[in-house]
């Protein structure tokens, strides 16, 4: 038994070592990545350190590493980003973006990084609504969002009237602000993907929970200026690490280690 473990290893390494042969060497080439650090765990400013940490910082990374690529990160808006990049002030971006079709009209896409649905999160204690319907038959119920986000719209289309000025959204500057009014009563529900939602849950000791069936399903991927030369090579990094179990490592230390340790 210990010898067939040991030549699983073996192979295991050697697939590794192959896959990242295979990958594109850039050579140093210096890209210029915008993010705006208010999406934890994917990517955030710790408290405390001030350091920007999280999922995604880990993923590019380890994909610069694998592409022989350096990185430079700067700071924008979510409101401001896809427009940015399109315009080529960058050359990616990345935020838990939500690979669209209406998105790919003006930024090239990268393969999906991460799968995940959108869920319901509310305080632990809350009993007056289960799910989507019974929160939308209940006007006094309010709802955060950050404008222009995936949750955003699936709260306006999925959950609401389809209006996306219906006051019982609240708009919020950052995903964390919505939470923190969520926990603190001002709001009564949040969406966020699985990923995330689960890992909120697990570190609120029973302060949150998630209710009611997924909203839809969405794909995470980096953006780049329409006909960016990178797709491909970070394309290939992606499908090596998905390949060698590096995505899931990552989907552990950030989604269930990192959470449960808060």
């Amino acid at each position: 038994m210990k010898l067939k473990a040991a030549l699983a290893g073996l192979l295991a390494l050697t697939a590794t070592m192959a896959s990242a042969q295979d990958l594109p060497d850039l050579g140093g080439r210096e890209v210029v990545m915008v993010t705006e650090n208010a999406y934890p765990p994917l990517q955030f400013i710790e408290q405390g350190s001030g350091d920007v940490i999280g999922w995604e910082y880990d993923a590019m990374a380890e994909i610069a590493q694998r592409l022989n690529m350096d990185i430079t990160y700067e700071n924008i808006s979510w409101d401001a980003m896809i427009a940015a990049v399109s315009q080529g002030q960058f050359d990616l971006g990345m935020t838990g973006i939500t690979i669209r079709e209406d998105r790919k009209e003006v930024v090239d896409f990268s393969a999906p990084y991460m799968t995940s649905q959108m869920m319901m999160v509310v305080r632990g204690d809350e009993e007056r609504f289960t799910d989507a319907a019974g929160f939308a038959a209940d006007e006094d119920l309010l709802m955060a969002a950050q404008p222009g986000t995936t949750p955003f719209y699936v709260g306006v289309y999925d959950v609401l009237d389809g209006n996306e000025a219906n006051p019982r959204i609240i708009k919020f500057e950052t995903f964390g602000a919505g939470l923190e009014a969520l926990r603190v009563g001002d709001v009564d529900l949040v969406l966020s993907d699985s990923t995330a939602a689960n890992g909120y849950v697990a570190a609120s000791d029973g302060g949150l929970k998630i209710i009611g069936d997924p909203l839809g399903t969405e794909q995470f991927g980096f953006i780049f200026p329409k006909g960016s030369d990178l797709v491909e090579p970070i394309n290939a990094a992606i499908a090596a690490m998905e390949a060698d179990g590096t995505l899931e490592a990552l989907n552990q230390k950030w989604f269930l280690d990192y959470a449960l340790g808060q």
